[in-house]
């Protein structure tokens, strides 16, 4: 007699939808850190959740929902708590006489229908959904609503006497003892992870806690744009910020100096890594953490959403045996995702890649990973020295951040190593200039560089409400968008719905230019040219800019033309 999960195995097989050596993986994956095999092959990337969800309906016979479409009676959550219906990942849908049916999107889990059978006295039937579908179902339909619930905390927060710790602004002393105990007191505990929770389901990059005069502020990044969540008491500020400290191993008596962090919370059988930065203000300490869920991260190249002209570009540069490729950008531009893709296309079994970085952020298979500690020494110039002992094929740093970095990149690059790196700089073009100014010689970046990708991040219109509409002619040329294409083209623009959260957008796209170091580039780079004239020179042999690449981004219905007014400059 079969297992559920050798009958998963077997459907997953024999229907072809993912090869034997990732299902190997993913079943290591479950050997040495657990739960469950449908989860790992989804959050892996293995198996797209829609296919997985179509094997099972098929082998099993059980039939799936679109929740989003379905209205759920409200005497229906009566049945199963809120908790339940958390810590399951479930949905009950209807009730017929003594049938309850439930969504879930693991039916493969018997002790959850075990459970639900002993809760609720009834029988109980299955249909699948996805999980994303059952979490937002969840979100909407139970209980109280999010600031109902913050409010209910900070009533909890004043009978547990936790005013103690906000101290005057001249008091230096903390009874770090007192503080302790205080933040590991369950309404501390409450608020600080509904925040981070709340964060998470708003598809945020970044939560910033900012005390203000008489409040706290709350803001989450969503796609790109920063959007005020809640607005706190007072009274919760130095509650939050030392609970966020405990879990960041951080100094909690100390409120003078930054503090940099982080610390991994399980979330939905995710685990999410959160980067933390205090920083002292004159209104109390500011908190800024950046989420880093590596079930969404997406470290292919090829779903980064680039042209096809510039994959092409990327993946032959990236496929020489040396030289220096540098990702360009401002924060929060996706260069760190591109870095990484990047080295999961050049890894290969028969290369040595080392990086050096600050910190971490996604641990890669095969590829060893440097913390740098300044604190103790460890810089990127001295972990490079380091590295170059270890015979490395590829060496990928963080960020080149000062000249002795970037010496020794292109010291690297010219002896036989690929070198992976980022700048903070706007073009691609920009980044010679940038390269020139830190002290580097001309002949020496014309010798090394092969490649420089500089990127943005769009946000992409909500399918379910993007508005088909006519744009003024006067914007069209003033992007520069052909008259006659712009007539036979379908333009859209954002509207909102309950599916974006009114936003009228949902998730981001890449879009970049890719300079190639030609021998008329390189000419230019050794006479000292200004950014115009290398941007010039690239664009006549092909170089499509930012702006063009956003722009064929709203051609094919994308993205719209005011997203990429604020996200781009205009071609000089």
């Amino acid at each position: 007699m079969y297992s559920l999960k050798e009958r998963l195995i077997e459907l997953l097989i024999n229907n072809k939808v993912i090869s034997e050596a990732n299902l190997d993986k993913a079943l290591k994956i479950q050997k040495e850190k657990g739960g469950s095999l449908k989860a790992i092959l989804v959050q892996s990337g293995f198996v797209a959740e829609k296919d997985l969800m179509a094997v099972l309906s098929q082998g099993l016979g059980i039939p799936t929902i679109s929740l989003s479409r379905f209205k759920i009676d409200q005497e229906l959550l009566k049945l199963i708590p809120r908790e339940k219906a958390d810590k399951y990942q479930i949905m009950p849908v209807s009730k017929v006489g003594n049938m309850l049916t439930i969504a879930m999107s693991d039916p493969l889990n018997i002790f959850t229908i075990d459970d639900l059978k002993s809760l609720t006295g009834s029988e109980i039937g299955i249909i699948i959904a996805s999980q994303k579908e059952v979490q937002d179902a969840i979100d909407q339909y139970y209980g109280e609503t999010t600031h109902e619930a913050i409010e209910e905390l900070m009533e909890d927060l004043k009978t547990h006497d936790l005013e103690i710790i906000s101290l005057g602004q001249g008091e230096e002393k903390v009874d770090s003892e007192r503080l302790f105990k205080i933040v590991e007191e369950a309404p501390v505990v409450k608020l600080t992870n509904m925040i981070l929770e709340n964060g998470i389901k708003a598809r945020s990059s970044d939560i910033l806690i900012e005390p203000m005069e008489d409040s706290v502020r709350i803001r989450y990044r969503v796609d790109g744009v920063l959007e005020e969540a809640e607005t706190l008491p007072k009274s919760a500020h130095e509650s939050i910020v030392s609970r966020i400290k405990v879990m960041s191993e951080l100094n909690i008596a100390e409120r003078r100096l930054p503090q940099d962090g982080r610390f991994k919370l399980q979330i939905n059988n995710n685990y999410v890594d959160f980067r933390v930065s205090v920083l002292p203000s004159s209104k109390g300490e500011k908190v800024a953490l950046r989420i880093l869920d590596k079930s969404q991260a997406m470290l292919d190249i090829e779903k980064l959403g680039f042209s096809e002209d510039a994959l092409v570009r990327i993946k032959k540069c990236a496929s020489r045996p040396h030289g220096m490729i540098l990702i360009c950008g401002p924060t929060g531009s996706g260069k760190t995702t591109t870095l990484y893709s990047l080295m999961k296309y050049v890894h290969t079994s028969e290369k040595n890649l080392v990086t050096v970085e600050d910190p971490v952020e996604y641990q890669i298979e095969g590829i060893n990973q440097v913390t740098a500690r300044p604190d103790v020494g460890l810089t990127f110039a001295s972990a490079l020295r380091s590295i170059l002992r270890q015979d490395p094929d590829v060496i990928m740093i963080g960020e080149i951040r000062d000249f002795q970095t970037v010496d020794i990149a292109i010291k690297s690059a010219l002896t036989g190593h690929l070198v992976l790196s980022t700048l903070h700089t706007t073009t691609a073009p920009g980044s010679v200039v940038r390269l020139i100014n830190m002290g580097c010689e001309p002949f020496l970046i014309s010798a090394s560089l092969v490649s420089i990708i500089a990127q943005r991040l769009i946000r992409k219109l909500c399918p379910k409400c993007r508005e088909k509409y006519t744009p003024l002619e006067a914007l069209c040329v003033r992007l520069g968008i052909d008259a006659k294409k712009a007539k036979n083209v379908s333009f859209y623009r954002a509207k909102g719905c309950n599916a974006c959260l009114n936003t009228g957008y949902s998730g981001r796209v890449g879009i970049c230019e890719v300079l190639v170091m030609t021998p008329a580039v390189r000419s230019l780079v050794l006479k000292r040219a200004r950014e115009n004239e290398v941007k010039q020179v690239a664009r006549n042999e092909g170089m499509m800019t930012l702006r063009e690449d956003g722009i064929s981004k709203v051609l094919a219905g994308q993205t719209s033309l005011e997203e990429i007014l604020r996200v781009t400059v205009v071609d000089e």
